[in-house]
């Protein structure tokens, strides 16, 4: 845990936060600032976290998301400040979306030409073998 990370000091206790799931692995809290009535976070890269604890972040995703019982539903998890990355601490955000609240989202419309996507594909493959 760091010292200086926010969400460190709410899992320490530090800081106050209404805590609705709590594993060894799993810290689940309302959101301060919520983009919608529901929104959830966890607790610097996906990449860089163990996989055990990786497997225990969707199960507790998916409960809260449950429980909810939002009928649509974003999870989203940001890496990077470019990405949205706002607290440099793994997190994943459970946000239930209606008609005027939640997330929005505008994919870029992009088309490659099967011969690009081949040839990114093929050096995803490489280097996933690798790994």
């Amino acid at each position: 845990m760091s010292a200086n990370c926010i969400f460190c000091k709410i899992i320490k206790g530090q800081i106050p936060s209404h805590k609705l799931l709590e594993t060894d692995l799993v810290y689940a809290f309302l959101d301060i600032s919520p983009v919608s009535k529901g929104h959830v976070d966890h607790a610097q890269f996906l990449h860089q976290v163990p996989d055990e604890s990786l497997a225990a972040l969707l199960p507790a995703a998916k409960k809260i998301a449950a429980a909810l019982g939002a009928e649509n539903y974003n999870i989203l998890q940001n890496n990077g400040r470019i990405a949205h990355q706002a607290v440099d601490h793994v997190h994943v955000h459970v946000i239930p979306k209606t008609e005027t609240s939640g997330l929005g989202i505008v994919w870029p419309n992009t088309s490659p030409s099967q011969d690009e996507l081949t040839r990114i594909a093929t050096e995803i493959k490489d280097k996933v073998a690798h790994l």
